[in-house]
């Protein structure tokens, strides 16, 4: 008798050119431009790919599959990204590689606190950074064996994605916005403009953070991001 799967996929093993080649990695980031290229990342590395924009569409995916590592973005349009850690942190069985990425490194502390395996600080393009960050918290037979040439290569996600993100803010922006939506604004945009080397727009995220942290009014700052959203979108709209 054949006890056979017919449906389970065939066990890869990894390479020092496709290191993480047998993985599938949970991204939960609500950038597309930051998606984009950790999707590249991914090919380049062998992973296969699931996405989560939100704390509610990772927890449905975690419902029905367990990934082998979990990229988690610690600032998501409903929540923290820490609460979702702390949740993996107690599942069981445990995914292997619990991965916090963040626009502000000032971000890492807390998330090696609730219990990380690493942390990674947008703009992620780089692939070795990317590779070393997940490798280490891996079981030997999950890693390539022998020696491995780290990769000197950089991602370049396509454009498109930060326009999808530049759209994204303007509808959040167009329902009278309070203090948390502003948080969440300011807290998305100074990593996709980072990650997009849009400086202009990166220094307004960052001047309006600092008005929410301070607990003062920001309407200039506020009115600043959405006139230069509206200026993006019309670009887009003049190509």
């Amino acid at each position: 008798m054949d006890d056979t799967d017919p449906f389970e996929r065939p066990t890869l093993t990894p390479t020092a050119e496709r290191p993480l080649l047998g993985l599938t990695v949970l991204v939960v980031e609500d950038s597309r431009f930051a998606c984009e290229a950790m999707r590249l990342l991914c090919l380049r590395s062998g992973a296969r790919i699931r996405r989560a924009d939100c704390l509610r569409s990772a927890r449905r995916h975690l419902q029905v599959y367990r990934p082998s590592v979990a990229l988690v973005d610690l600032g998501l349009p409903d929540g923290s990204g820490l609460d979702l850690i702390a949740e993996l942190m107690q599942s069981t069985p445990r995914v292997e590689a619990i991965i916090a990425i963040s626009g502000d490194s000032h971000m890492e502390p807390d998330a090696r606190a609730a219990g990380v395996d690493g942390f990674l600080s947008k703009p992620i393009t780089s692939l070795s950074s990317f590779q070393q960050a997940i490798l280490p918290a891996l079981s030997d037979d999950r890693r390539p064996r022998g020696p491995r040439i780290l990769p000197d290569e950089d991602v370049t996600p396509d454009r498109i994605g930060f326009q999808d993100d530049i759209a994204h803010i303007a509808d959040v922006l167009g329902d009278a916005p309070d203090n948390q939506t502003l948080d969440y604004v300011a807290q998305f945009l100074c990593g996709v403009a980072r990650s997009a080397n849009d400086q202009r727009l990166e220094e307004a995220a960052r001047a309006l953070a600092h008005k929410r942290a301070l607990g003062q009014p920001a309407g200039p700052e506020t009115a600043a991001i959405t006139g230069m959203i509206q200026h993006r979108l019309a670009e887009k709209l003049a190509i």
